[in-house]
């Protein structure tokens, strides 16, 4: 089969070329990024159906912090739901259509949530 390739280049943005030969590529990912409380989270929930095969799934997106704690929260809407999804991209994808069950699960948690779209 062969050597699996990394993918660490995509994830340079703006860097192209550097021609210093004690360059080291900083990619601001020290461990220290801190979680916004509830409180000061503004989410906004959307239903989205676009290259899903015509499958409805409901967007919870505007997270702010670090990627553990959004799948924390994301596992926890899941379970409130009682349905499969993922966490990805900074998002939270959730099977069908949940948005008032989403909207008041993280109103009572103590976020500040928004619907999107219709």
């Amino acid at each position: 089969m062969g050597k699996k390739k990394s993918n660490d280049w995509k994830k340079r943005d703006g860097v192209v070329y550097s021609t210093s030969e004690d360059f080291d590529f900083d990619d601001n990912k020290d461990g220290d990024g801190v979680t916004l409380p509830p409180q000061q989270q503004r989410l906004h929930i959307q239903l989205d159906k676009k290259a899903r095969g015509g499958k409805q799934v409901t967007l919870v997106t505007g997270f702010e912090g670090i990627e553990e704690d959004l799948k924390a929260l994301g596992k926890a809407i899941k379970i409130k739901c009682g349905v499969g999804g993922n966490v990805k991209d900074g998002e939270i994808l959730i099977q069908g259509d949940f948005r008032d069950k989403i909207l008041d699960f993280l109103t009572a948690e103590g976020y500040k949530v928004k619907k999107v779209g219709g």
